[in-house]
């Protein structure tokens, strides 16, 4: 399990799924939803509770407008997970969850491979079972920092 942080409010969530294997051949539960799209599809799929979206879809939606996103938990499953397995289990959410910042870091729910997560509208999280993931982004984005490191330097 790897994750970064990434500090640099210009960073798009399209650039963080890009770097993820296969991520169009995932689908992907979406919580603690805040954002500001202009888009009047997107607006309507993403004001809920909860959204489970294909991962092609989701990246369909990310390029038609490159909107904000102030809070927002990500997590991706395998297509084999079922709507109904994810939701034996709580939401993910942002802000209250202290695994990010504890080592070993962890993502929430015990199905999923990966979690993105937005955070306040300033930093963007990517935790993944699968380093090449973390790695892959990091070497693309010159404001990602390793978050076990990142949280080493807050202690």
């Amino acid at each position: 399990m790897k994750g970064c942080i990434i500090n640099y409010d210009k960073t798009s969530l399209i650039e963080v799924f890009g770097c993820m294997n296969d991520f169009d051949k995932c689908n992907c539960l979406i919580t603690n939803i805040e954002c500001c799209p202009a888009d009047r599809e997107i607006y309507e799929t993403m004001d809920a509770e909860y959204c489970w979206i294909d991962g092609k879809e989701l990246l369909r939606l990310l390029k038609k407008e490159d909107f904000q996103w102030i809070w927002g938990v990500f997590s991706v499953f395998p297509k084999a997970v079922t709507l109904d397995e994810v939701l034996k289990y709580d939401y993910p959410y942002a802000d209250g969850y202290t695994g990010f910042w504890k080592s070993p870091i962890s993502v929430q729910h015990p199905l999923e491979v990966s979690e993105v997560v937005a955070w306040d509208g300033m930093y963007i999280l990517l935790i993944a079972e699968n380093d090449e993931s973390v790695n892959t982004f990091m070497k693309k984005n010159i404001f990602a920092e390793e978050l076990e490191e990142y949280n080493r330097e807050l202690i």
